[in-house]
């Protein structure tokens, strides 16, 4: 009885799926109608424009400019004349074909670009034409503009997609952008938007002549954002300039909130290069520059020994595991002898009595030598004990790890510890004055500009920091985002006595240079070694120039860090740079235009080429 019905069962069942499938297929599903009515129908990207970025002030950073793409989709190219629109379009008659050949490769029956960035007066000319020639269509596009060329670093620059990208990402197809450094990369999403399709019917004469079926076949396209960054447009510029024909990067940060103000690279580039027809040239010109680096962000990617700026948090760590306080003294000998046959020099007096607020004023390498090996040899039971503990408090502050900022680029830096030492030196073989160097930041450290402002913004907050960022706000709507109040290792209680030592800094030490009128500034110079290896000889160069600093002192809108490379002492280069910004950014103007003059004037170039003259040469004048 089963059987005799099941087969006619089977039978209608089948049926139904077969004729519900057919139904679906032709008259549910848009896409089978769209191809078979393929010949008379041509499909048309709709790019929202893409989101422009402003600075705190909402001044503009990055606008867009329309232009227009020539499309093709391949299947559809009837033969043509193709020297004729190659003059048409302006381009040579091989680039025209080797580009239809690549759509070809790429695919048949999805629309390329052929010829793109055409401006909008050549368009006009080949719009007219463009009937001529089955298969071609024209479609608004836009380049992005740079109104202010600066902070190319920070914002990044867009280019066209490859095969890679389409790989990884299906939303994409040849002949798009995508955002391939910095904020254009970070907030892609946002940036972009998301594209909308048109579909238009063509005459027996390949033209245009409306929507198809009247849109209802067309996909919306959604609006792109625009962003506020937390930059200072023009702090930002006032960096740049002030490190014209140097190499080095400044990081200044707002320590109440982590949004970073300003990240200067030098050398950097104008943005404006990077656009248009000639984008890939100039860029390999950028990239085959490796000697001034142009395309490294040294705020963020340069990793430095942080030199004697290191010196504050060694006094907190100290401070914090109870091995000295505020009037713990050492006498200075000019330097001092850590080992036998072993002298750290120092340019203290012979016989001058260091507190911990000299110490750090007159920078002495004898104080900090000493509370560092207090550190390793008194914190723990053994030496390996005391670097964990070091090791511990300093990434506290953010050192040795990525800081999580919104930018795609970065390095961690590196903070020793006892594995470290324990695998160069095999476990017991060292001790803390082998590794003495850390206390003035020379040594096994490494540290980014971005670290070192973040530390500073930390010790300016008195134990406390947040992620440093660079997004404001999204439109109108304030960012949603809260980060979290980082803690550091250290009570606050013991930031005070530091704090003070860098005001004396800049009141009466190394930095006085620094000083301006009504505005407290605490902050620490550093001068580091530099080598480099020439012709297989590791030869020292002039040391770099690095300068820290936080103001007001009691109530901090700017804490920032600054590095010139080959720039000697902290004093020369650094710190006044820094002030300078400080002085910009916290009244507007400059009024100490002698300092400004000589630091706008000021060229390193001469010590950049010593180590490429072939001739002997002369460091540290």
């Amino acid at each position: 009885m089963i059987r005799r019905f099941f087969l006619p069962f089977v039978t209608f069942l089948t049926a139904v799926i077969f004729i519900g499938r057919l139904v679906g297929l032709q008259l549910m599903n848009s896409s089978y109608k769209l191809l078979s009515d393929a010949n008379a129908v041509v499909e048309s990207s709709v790019y929202p424009e893409r989101g422009y970025i402003y600075d705190r002030h909402h001044k503009l950073l990055v606008s867009n400019q329309p232009v227009y793409d020539l499309m093709a989709i391949p299947e559809n190219i009837s033969p043509f004349d193709t020297l004729e629109l190659a003059v048409l379009l302006g381009v040579k008659k091989s680039k025209l074909k080797e580009q239809i050949d690549f759509a070809k490769n790429f695919s048949v029956k999805l629309p390329s670009i052929i010829i793109g960035k055409i401006s909008k007066e050549r368009n006009a000319v080949v719009q007219e034409k463009i009937w001529k020639y089955s298969g071609f269509f024209l479609q608004k596009n836009s380049v992005r503009n740079y109104p202010v060329p600066l902070a190319s670093n920070i914002l990044g620059y867009v280019s066209e997609v490859n095969k890679n990208d389409i790989r990884k990402n299906s939303y994409y197809r040849m002949g798009e952008v995508i955002g391939r450094q910095g904020i254009e990369n970070y907030y892609e999403d946002l940036l972009r938007g998301r594209k909308g399709k048109k579909f238009f019917q063509k005459d027996r004469f390949n033209r245009i002549i409306g929507s198809y079926e009247n849109g209802i076949y067309d996909i919306p396209m959604q609006g792109a954002q625009n962003l506020v960054l937390t930059l200072d447009l023009e702090l930002q510029k006032y960096g740049e300039t002030l490190l014209q024909n140097k190499r080095g990067g400044i990081v200044a940060i707002e320590p109440k909130t982590g949004e970073i103000l300003s990240l200067v690279s030098a050398p950097s580039y104008d943005p404006n290069i990077l656009v248009g027809r000639e984008r890939s040239t100039n860029y390999r010109k950028l990239a085959m520059d490796t000697l001034a680096k142009p395309l490294f962000d040294r705020g963020l990617q340069a990793q430095y020994a942080p030199g004697s700026p290191l010196k504050t948090l060694n006094a907190l760590i100290a401070l914090q595991e109870g091995v000295i306080d505020s009037t713990t003294k050492f006498k200075c000998q000019k330097g001092h002898f850590y080992a036998r046959g072993r002298f750290m020099e120092c340019h203290c007096r012979y016989g001058t009595d260091n507190n911990l607020m000299s110490g750090i004023y007159r920078s002495c390498n004898t104080y900090f030598a000493n509370t560092y090996r207090r550190i390793l040899d008194q914190s723990g039971e053994s030496v390996e004990e005391g670097i964990n503990i070091w090791n511990k408090h300093l990434k506290s502050f953010g050192l040795g790890n990525y800081l999580g900022y919104d930018l795609p680029v970065g390095k961690k830096g590196f903070v020793p510890d006892a594995d470290y030492y324990n695998f160069w030196y095999k476990k017991g073989g060292w001790k803390s004055a082998t590794v003495v160097s850390n206390a003035i930041g020379q040594g096994e450290l490494l540290t980014t500009p971005i670290q070192m402002a973040n530390f500073t913004a930390a010790i300016a907050n008195r134990g406390y920091f947040f992620q440093p960022h660079f997004l404001k706000s999204v439109g109108k709507e304030s960012l949603a985002k809260v980060y979290e109040k980082k803690i550091t290792s250290i009570d606050s209680i013991h930031f005070e006595p530091v704090i003070e030592g860098m005001f004396q800094v800049v009141e009466r030490g190394t930095a006085r240079v620094a000083k301006i009128k009504g505005i407290e500034i605490c902050g620490k110079t550093g001068t580091v070694e530099n080598f480099m290896k020439i012709e297989g000889v590791k030869t020292p160069l002039t040391d770099h120039s690095i300068f820290i600093a936080f103001a007001p002192k009691d109530n901090p809108k700017i804490a920032l860090a600054v590095y010139v490379e080959n720039g000697y002492w902290g004093s020369r280069w650094a710190a006044p740079i820094a002030s300078l910004m400080i002085e910009k950014y916290l009244t507007g103007k400059v009024e100490r235009t002698y300092l400004e003059n000589r630091m706008l004037n000021g060229s390193l170039l001469a010590e950049y080429e010593k180590p490429y003259s072939g001739k002997p040469f002369i460091i540290n004048e």
